[in-house]
């Protein structure tokens, strides 16, 4: 027999629109969640420039002066700091995943977190210094 011969009612419950606002572990996941759909435009927007790039000098031209126009820089602003907000929680988040044991002892998490910033901050000097010496 199928649902739609029974005579039971399923018990549906109600979940408001906002139902997230209102916890705020459920609303630092919405924002860090969020982050993504700016992590995707922006790879969208570096797919373009590739293909422009392979369209000749005068599309590539035309990419990187469309990057200079106000509205760019500020959606390249709000990139950032969505991208370190992602980073901060995504750091945070690391040592939870996976535990670093020594010995029997678990690893502070601390210690854990320092050395993504520090790996962070490194990898950034560096693509720093190939650009600017390339």
């Amino acid at each position: 027999m199928d649902n739609s011969q029974s005579k039971r009612k399923p018990y549906v419950r109600p979940v408001e629109k906002g139902w997230w606002l209102k916890n705020s572990f459920y609303i630092h996941y919405m924002l860090r969640e969020g982050t993504s759909l700016f992590v995707s435009i922006y790879a969208v927007i570096l797919l373009v420039g590739l293909l422009r790039l392979s369209q000749g000098p005068d599309a590539w031209a035309g990419w990187l002066a469309a990057l200079t126009h106000p509205l760019s820089v500020l959606f390249h602003l709000a990139v950032l700091a969505a991208c370190l907000f992602h980073a901060k929680t995504w750091f945070a988040l690391a040592p939870k995943a996976m535990r670093v044991m020594h010995g029997e002892e678990p690893i502070p998490d601390r210690p854990i977190v320092l050395a993504q910033y520090i790996a962070l901050g490194a990898v950034s000097v560096i693509v720093l210094l190939v650009t600017l010496l390339a």
